[in-house]
């Protein structure tokens, strides 16, 4: 293995000293070190006898010497039992336990236990007296129902009146034995047909009618103005939050966007120390990323923060070593060491930006409503360029209040949460919201992926009300940025939903809560149910031209002869269909025109942009149909699905990805096309919109992937938004901050935490395996060691670059080895990651103390 370089000019000390950020004198009175490990020493100086490893004897000054005193001003900078230097990331832990209740789903094995005389352990009791709303909201569903049942009876009665193949009158089953086996399947076959379609519509049409007087209500809802139930902020007032009310904002990140997703937490903090009520508030960021590059990068942008905002001793770090039930698990474990030092809980993603004044705002709703459990914002979606995510924003953003009003006036306190951008009552959610995994084997069983939903039913099991605050500004989110990663995130989603249909009978839970979990499998269920659908429909339509009561011998035998088509009424029922498809949006669009629309490029302009996103709807509605069938087919055949973290930036598709991707539909679209103009080309007409749809994929797929056409159609105000139209100041930071951070990127941080001189002391005292001395302990970490150094970084495996980056000391004599031996196979890539700087021969910004350390390729914006 090469080691030092022999064409290189200087020692490795004088190279070590050059980048070791110190005064120049000092420099200079260390220049007479015999080696690296008397220079770690000498820097050392008054480091605990037992601390016999140089290098992490030295981390603290070497902290010193790049961030001057602040660490030690702020309290940052301490040493752990053995006198090794470590960053106080996190508070100090008070614990609480958080025990998860086994669930209780299986109806066989509870009858089993009654009969046998064990019994079932008792249901749990509900804490809260009922509310004067649970009335109301009882007669509310009641009306729901009937408005969906009453028209899905007409409508799938009037479906089976105006379908051409057969006589449902009970004149149609009198008479005799059929013919021959032959006439037998032939005349029975259409009924078959007929029956699962008209099964499939009313299944479908009521999904459709609920979701279309929910949109119905809504724009009541939000014409009026007032609901006398609503969870509101109007009339709440400004009065400061007791000082008891202490609120913590967690946010679980697991190999994110580390630029992006500092710069938002940097401008929620901001915003919220503008509040005045910023001593309420801790912030802790939670971290499951398995990436070492990404790890450190976050140890390095959480310094940073802490820096810039003057947040030490607020804004707080954790990487959890051991990571088990993902985002459920990270929650549980903050409050299993820190939940009780809070009242609240406030739940951000990565991508989520809240204002200070809605953050107070839903501190104060909370002491406002005593019975509230969860209280959930409407984040706004923004922050997107590409002409997709543009769509899906003005979408979400001029539709989405109806339905999220809608949902609130059927539900009331037994609503929905989305497991972020949302405030959580923190006592009852660590006695009642624990989640234990699902019992059994597969794909179905484990840890729950879709937590938000059994949490918020969990939280109501006990008699905590769940609501959604849908009017309060100051709560934003991003979205997919192209077709396929939002498909991506659906595939999750639906895995997820469908895991949770298993909670459905658990003992206990609201009934609404059970129609939560069922609707969320609906969500994606109605995709495979609409494929069938329209499946059996053109085999409806081939079994009519090719089984005619002609070929079969007439109509004679035990079915008569099929009624005739009536495409009238046909497209009677097609319309009114159509209308509850389309109502809600041109409810949402007249609802913008009443309340104002130069937030959307005017009236005419934001009419524009709907029929234009309603075509590019019809465009896109085939293609999700077609995955998420795959999606659920899948999920029942048992292929598991990858939890990775979305794209946080605006990435558009490739032909080539599209075509990989979209292939299989086009060919579908392509072969229904040449069925049904070959059987009846009448029925193109029908199909057109579906057919066509599918074999235009591709090409749509990626030319709504392109930024350009996004900012272009900006331009023009199309597809305008208010927070384009007029951005509220945390986005403007956001996005500034995370330009900023990106435009000094420079990427290896795991190297740079073994490398330089400064970035593994910052590793070394952020390193949370803080092992006493064993023997066993430091074989393996003399293996781990020898194995870097042969490897390098690129061959070096992620479990072992984990391992290091955690251990404080096999991370410092890794350091020290490889300057002391020269390991050109560690030391050239951490070159290149400087760029120019080394190549101009100069010394390391931070040495000079002209700018701030870089974060994974992230140098936060001062």
């Amino acid at each position: 293995m090469p080691k030092n370089n022999p064409t290189s000019l200087q020692t490795p000390l004088d190279e070590y000293l050059r980048h070791l950020p110190l005064a120049k004198a000092e420099r200079e009175r260390l220049a007479d070190a015999g080696s690296l490990a008397e220079l770690h020493r000498r820097l050392g100086g008054d480091a605990p006898a037992a601390l016999d490893d140089a290098a992490l004897a030295s981390a603290a000054r070497r902290l010193a010497g790049g961030y001057g005193d602040e660490l030690a001003a702020a309290g940052a900078l301490d040493a752990d039992a053995a006198g090794r230097a470590c960053l106080a990331a996190a508070p100090p832990i008070r614990r609480t336990r958080v025990i998860p209740e086994p669930w209780g789903s299986n109806l066989l094995l509870r009858a089993w236990r009654r009969l046998t005389g064990r019994g079932c352990p008792p249901a749990p009791s509900r804490e809260r007296p009922p509310a004067s709303w649970q009335q109301l909201a009882s007669l509310r569903r009641l009306v729901l129902m009937l408005l969906m049942l009453g028209p899905t009876a007409l409508a799938t009665w009037y479906m089976m009146d105006i379908l051409p193949c057969c006589d449902w009158s009970s004149a149609a089953f009198a008479g005799g034995a059929p013919n021959s086996p032959w006439h037998s399947l032939g005349t029975a076959l259409p009924y078959l047909l007929e029956g699962s379609v008209l099964t499939l519509f009313a299944l479908l049409f009521g999904w459709v009618s609920a979701g279309f007087w929910t949109a119905v209500m809504g724009f009541w809802e939000l014409l009026r103005g007032r609901d006398r139930q609503h969870v509101s902020a109007a009339g709440l007032g400004s009065a400061p939050i007791p000082a008891e009310a202490r609120t913590a904002i967690v946010m679980p990140i697991c190999n994110e966007d580390v630029a992006r997703a500092f710069a938002g937490l940097r401008a929620t903090y901001e915003s919220l120390a503008a509040s005045g009520e910023l001593e309420r508030f801790d912030l802790f960021i939670l971290s499951d990323s398995g990436s070492a590059d990404i790890a450190a990068a976050e140890q390095q942008a959480w310094l940073e923060l802490c820096r810039e905002t003057g947040g030490f001793g607020r804004i707080f770090y954790r990487r959890r070593r051991r990571r088990v039930k993902r985002k459920s698990g990270n929650i549980d474990d903050f409050c299993r060491r820190w939940g009780s030092q809070y009242r609240y809980m406030v739940v951000m993603d990565a991508d989520s930006v809240m204002s200070g004044d809605c953050l107070t705002t839903l501190v104060r709703l909370m002491e406002a409503n005593p019975e509230a459990g969860i209280i959930q914002t409407a984040p706004k979606a923004s922050g997107r360029d590409t002409l997709y995510a543009r769509m899906q924003q003005f979408a979400t953003r001029v539709y989405g209040p109806l339905l999220t009003a809608g949902m609130h006036f059927w539900q009331l306190g037994e609503s929905h949460y989305w497991g972020h951008n949302a405030i959580i009552r923190m006592a009852p959610f660590i006695e009642h919201c624990a989640l234990a995994p699902l019992p059994g084997r597969g794909v179905f069983a484990g840890a729950i992926l879709s937590h938000d939903f059994v949490e918020a039913a969990l939280m109501r099991r006990a008699g905590w009300g769940v609501w959604v605050a849908y009017d309060l500004p100051g709560s934003y989110e991003e979205l997919p940025p192209n077709l396929l990663d939002e498909l991506k995130r659906d595939r999750r989603w639906c895995h997820g939903n469908l895991m949770n249909f298993r909670l459905f009978l658990v003992r206990g839970m609201h009934p609404v809560h059970r129609a939560v979990f069922l609707t969320g499998v609906m969500s994606y269920l109605s995709a495979p149910l609409w494929f069938a659908f329209l499946l059996l429909s053109t085999a409806l339509m081939t079994a009519h031209q090719l089984l005619t009561p002609q070929a079969l011998g007439g109509g004679s035998g035990a079915f008569p002869i099929w009624t005739p088509w009536y495409p009238q009424e046909a497209m009677l029922l097609f319309y009114s269909t159509l209308t509850m498809l389309v109502l809600p949006k041109l409810l949402s669009l007249v609802l913008v025109w009443v309340k104002g629309a130069g937030a959307y490029g005017g009236a005419l302009r934001v009419t524009l942009s709907l029929l234009l996103e309603m075509v590019c709807s019809m465009l896109l509605a085939p293609v999700r149909m077609f995955f998420h069938s795959c999606f659920v087919i899948g999920a029942f055949l048992g292929r598991s699905v990858q939890w990775k973290s979305p794209r946080r930036d605006d990435g558009s598709t490739s032909w080539g990805e599209a075509l990989r991707r979209h292939g299989s539909q086009t060919l579908l679209g392509l072969a229904w096309a040449l069925l049904v103009g070959w059987l009846d080309p009448r029925f193109l007409g029908w199909l057109a919109p579906i057919i066509g749809a599918l074999t235009l994929s591709i090409p749509v797929s990626v030319i709504s992937s392109r930024v350009g056409l996004g900012r272009f159609l900006r331009e023009w105000k199309l597809f305008l938004i208010p927070e384009e139209h007029e951005t509220p100041a945390e986005l403007c930071a956001t996005e500034r901050y995370t330009r900023e951070n990106r435009r000094s990127a420079q990427g290896g941080a795991f190297v740079r935490a073994v490398v330089d001189p400064l970035g593994n002391a910052l590793a070394c005292a952020m390193a949370t395996a803080r092992h006493g001395r064993s023997a066993a302990i430091e074989r393996l970490r003399e293996e781990r060691i020898e194995h870097a150094l042969a490897a390098g970084p690129e061959r070096l495996d992620g479990e072992t670059r984990l391992a290091l980056l955690g251990d404080p000391v096999a991370l410092a004599r890794l350091h020290l080895r490889l300057w002391e031996e020269g390991w050109e196979n560690w030391l050239a890539p951490w070159r290149r990651s400087l760029g120019g700087l080394y190549r101009s021969g100069g010394r390391p910004p931070a040495a000079l103390g002209e700018a701030k350390p870089a974060v994974d390729g992230v140098r936060l914006a001062g």
